[in-house]
């Protein structure tokens, strides 16, 4: 049988469901399995040994649709849904798999703080969504595939580095899902061992005030790696702090232990960390830590993050406990 899989962005999001992919592949040998995504999300599954072949959108959908049309799926797996994929789903008309998007669910909690989430992580949603063909979740968690010869090489970081570090994500797609500088600057201090800030381009003016501080002992890799070695960076740290961000799901794929730091959008959207069932035992205690302001009713606010505070005053970031989350951090290192 031949299968699309659609998943347009973003990182974080087309990590998670790997799961599916994988499944899907694993428990159909015979499957042939082709993706579409954006093009701009094309490293985060160029390497996936479970995809046959790959579709990128940029800006010309019905060119891509007819491109489409002529592979004849068997099936369409829609793990985005929204107004494109339907369009694609109507064009080529072939039976369609999706996953439960529970878009009110996410209004209901995130504009009037109604919980009625079903308290099933998006990763097993989209496993879900193959249950028609009798595939399962497998308990392996998340996937994340570096191509050969493109992750960090010798020499990339400083040598005060190379006994260990923790990878401190400091990049989030939303203001309000990233901490603010100076509260990152006191974390940086509080975290008595060696850092690599990690983010894009447009964090690296604020990982160079952070570093300011201690630059022999934090490195400011902001905006100098490519994803893939971004994803290696994270892979061969000792521990990974980071915002609600793909990179922490990266982490994740590679068993990493994370403390998860929330603002804006929170674990109630059913998105925290996701690992592979033995993690506990892979990393020797529980793989991830929740870091979030209690008692605010205001959070989450939204389902992907805001370019500001709804409220002005941004306490799920500006209240967080930065001792709590350092204290953890230590638990993880000794």
């Amino acid at each position: 049988m031949k299968f699309l899989i659609i998943r347009f962005s973003s990182i974080g999001d087309i990590v998670l469901a790997s799961p599916a992919i994988r499944c899907l592949k694993q428990q159909l040998p015979d499957a042939e399995i082709h993706m579409l995504t954006k093009q701009s999300f094309k490293a985060v599954t160029e390497a996936n040994p479970y995809i046959s072949k790959f579709h990128y959108f940029k800006d010309n959908l019905s060119g891509l649709i007819e491109i489409l049309k002529e592979e004849d799926y068997d099936y369409i797996v829609d793990l985005h849904k929204n107004f494109r994929t339907w369009r694609i789903k109507r064009a080529l008309k072939k039976p369609v798999l999706a996953f439960r998007k529970l878009t009110l669910e996410k209004w209901l909690l995130t504009k009037l703080g109604i919980n009625r989430m079903p308290g099933r992580h998006i990763s097993l949603r989209s496993v879900d969504a193959l249950q028609p063909l009798g595939i399962r979740y497998d308990g392996k968690g998340l996937d994340y595939f570096i191509p050969e010869g493109k992750g960090i090489q010798a020499g990339d970081l400083p040598t005060a580095h190379a006994a260990g570090y923790i990878a401190l994500v400091i990049g989030a797609s939303y203001a309000t899902k990233k901490m603010p500088v100076d509260q990152l600057r006191t974390l940086c201090q509080l975290l008595a061992y060696p850092i690599v800030l990690v983010g894009g381009p447009e964090d690296q003016t604020a990982g160079e005030a952070i570093a300011s501080d201690d630059p022999i002992r934090i490195y400011n890799a902001c905006g100098k790696f490519s994803l893939h070695e971004s994803a290696d960076i994270v892979r061969k740290a000792k521990l990974v702090i980071s915002h609600d961000t793909g990179l922490q799901y990266i982490a994740c794929a590679f068993n990493k232990p994370v403390l998860s730091i929330w603002g804006a959008t929170s674990p109630k959207l059913d998105v925290e960390p996701f690992y592979h069932e033995q993690a506990d035992r892979l990393i020797g205690q529980t793989p991830y830590h929740n870091f979030m302001v209690p008692g605010l009713s205001c959070q989450p606010c939204s389902n992907y993050g805001t370019r500001s505070c709804p409220k002005g005053h941004f306490h799920c970031m500006k209240k967080q406990d930065l001792h709590a989350i350092a204290a953890k951090a230590q638990s993880y290192l000794t």
